[in-house]
């Protein structure tokens, strides 16, 4: 097969959409299937995979590194490279899927949609009404969706969610997939605490993620300040546009000096922060799945999430569930810092998630759609 991957979000960028994404491709290719990732381009970065066809690309009117893709414009090498797909598969409902879209009808192949951002948890970012722009994102969402001959989601939640959308057209439930083995092996790396400023006696709770305003970090931190413990650190993996908002938040909470704002880190050095942690702690409600609390699971950490129907999907009675409350999370922290020793998780909570069982469930999806394709209709 030959698979075309349509994604908004991708490299440089840092995301669970772009693990998912790369995830994807690295196993299709291992598989002897052809893929061409389509994408907008990005100022000042050097594209070197050969698989990545880049569309020029605008940026958006918000305080984000995303860009929308300008179709039209684009040179004959992408419209040639994408002229043998077998399918499309999005993973964008913005321009670059509906360019996918298009294209699929062209091709008359069919076309997978991947569901991976509830899009109205995140009308904070466009500079309308709120309220108008949450209704556009799920009409935006449903016509999608419903144009795809199957849409995959993460979570039997997000299923739900989508069917309460408006939703109808087949949708499969097949979690995102990562490296398990890569996060499972290694040890704890204590120079690589000591560069975060966390000493030998001391505790470390992780969180990692974006640092955007609907990642609800606001409540880790007013948790962390309820903890009372003067040996733990808080280490936040990641950055974003309300990273200001967050520093100004430790500071009048008295937390400054134990909360470390770590900024970004390569994929790659992930395994080792986890490693090297004590806990993870999740308080984001936005998530279609929560890719970290795989990662964070694989690694042996105990994991404190705030309760949502989604998160409960993902660990499967592996972490500890608390209400959004923060005396409440304090509580669960503490709990999850004075565990001894890791836990090993039930091998059938992590095996869900293995990106190479995963991917086969893709593949046999894409060949069941492309049979059907084949099937002339009665009458």
């Amino acid at each position: 097969m030959h698979v075309g991957l349509f994604t908004e979000c991708y490299r440089p960028i840092q995301n669970g959409v772009v693990a998912s994404v790369d995830a994807l491709a690295r196993e299709l290719r291992a598989g002897g299937h052809e893929v061409t990732c389509v994408t907008p381009s990005m100022p000042n970065y050097h594209e070197a995979q050969a698989f990545v066809v880049r569309v020029p690309s605008l940026p958006l009117p918000t305080r984000t590194a995303y860009r929308l893709t300008i179709p039209f414009v684009s040179g004959e090498r992408t419209w040639r490279a994408l002229d043998a797909l077998s399918i499309v598969h999005a993973h964008s409902v913005f321009v670059t899927g509906w360019m996918g879209l298009r294209l699929a009808r062209r091709l008359r192949v069919p076309l997978v949609f991947t569901y991976h951002t509830q899009l109205e948890e995140y009308a904070h970012y466009v500079p309308f009404d709120e309220r108008a722009t949450r209704n556009a994102a799920a009409r935006l969402t449903r016509a999608y969706a419903n144009a795809a001959g199957a849409v995959v989601v993460p979570t039997a939640a997000m299923e739900a969610r989508l069917r309460a959308l408006g939703v109808t057209a087949r949708i499969e439930v097949v979690p995102t997939g990562i490296d398990v083995a890569q996060f499972s092996e290694g040890r704890r790396d204590d120079a690589l605490r000591a560069r975060l400023g966390v000493g030998a006696q001391q505790t470390m709770l992780l969180s990692v993620g974006r640092l955007g305003r609907e990642k609800n970090v606001e409540l880790t931190l007013d948790a962390f300040a309820r903890l009372g413990d003067p040996r733990a650190r808080l280490v936040l993996v990641g950055d974003g546009t309300h990273r200001e908002a967050l520093e100004r938040r430790a500071e009048r909470l008295g937390i400054a000096a134990r909360t470390i704002f770590a900024g970004e880190f390569p994929r790659a050095s992930l395994p080792a922060v986890y490693r090297s942690a004590d806990a993870f702690v999740s308080t984001s409600t936005s998530e279609t799945q929560g890719l970290v609390l795989v990662e964070a699971l694989a690694a042996g950490l105990p994991v404190v999430a705030v309760d949502t129907p989604q998160t409960r999907d993902v660990l499967g009675g592996a972490g500890i569930v608390t209400g959004a409350d923060p005396a409440l999370l304090a509580g669960a922290l503490a709990g999850a810092l004075a565990e001894p020793l890791r836990r090993p998780v039930p091998p059938h909570v992590l095996l869900r998630f293995e990106e190479r069982a995963t991917a086969r469930r893709i593949v046999a999806l894409y060949g069941e759609l492309i049979e059907d394709a084949r099937v002339p209709r009665a009458g």
